[in-house]
């Protein structure tokens, strides 16, 4: 799946990812590979990705809201 996460600076990620956890408003969700379409709004938490490696990364955000379409995920943060 290629995933952006982008602020209102930067894009702090872009690249592929096999695994991506969010902070919903009301809990934590996990996209994986061929989910289905999905717009949601994201609370203050940590985002947490996943590569074919098992490689982790983590990014604190403030909240926002995601879009999922076709193993494409869009991820607009504060």
């Amino acid at each position: 799946m290629h995933l952006e996460i982008i602020t209102p600076d930067t894009t702090i990620f872009s690249g592929e990812t096999d695994l991506v956890q969010l902070p919903g408003i009301d809990g934590l969700f996990e996209i994986l590979n061929n989910h289905a379409p999905l717009i949601s709004v994201l609370g203050k938490g940590k985002i947490k990705i996943e590569d074919k490696e098992k490689n982790r990364q983590f990014f604190q955000i403030k909240g926002g809201v995601v879009e999922v379409l076709k193993n494409n995920i869009l991820i607009l943060a504060e």
